[in-house]
């Protein structure tokens, strides 16, 4: 289930996944993503909380569908902040960062511990006060 933890005036969108991802939730997420694109901005900022998160309740069609979507639309994604609690995305960050080259575009890709929510809120919204 995807469920928007706050909501922004800003080009800012933040998500929580809780237990699996679905083709529902992969449309709603695209949905608000798009709201943003519409409401005049270039790109989106986003915010992603994973650590509630269950691979095992997540539809396989969803999760390859909604790559996908985000490789068709990866220029429209400004700053994206992956909370978690996983070593293995962690380390997969970089990676993903250096795969897509978004640094060089201004565009970056962070991982934070759920005990880093403020750092992440700051870094898809700066100037937010938490």
């Amino acid at each position: 289930m995807i469920e928007q933890i706050k909501k922004f005036d800003t080009a800012v969108l933040a998500v929580e996944v809780i237990d699996g991802f679905t083709e529902t939730d992969e449309k709603f997420c695209q949905k608000l993503f798009v709201e943003k694109l519409n409401q005049g901005a270039e790109t989106v900022n986003l915010l992603v909380k994973l650590d509630e998160m269950k691979i095992s309740k997540t539809e396989t069609k969803a999760f390859f569908e909604d790559i996908v979507w985000a490789l068709r639309n990866y220029k429209k994604l400004g700053h994206l902040a992956v909370v978690a609690h996983s070593g293995i995305l962690k380390a997969l960050v970089p990676i993903d960062n250096l795969f897509f080259g978004r640094e060089s575009k201004g565009r970056h890709e962070r991982y934070f511990d759920v005990s880093q929510m403020d750092e992440a809120w700051a870094f898809v919204n700066p100037g937010m006060k938490t």
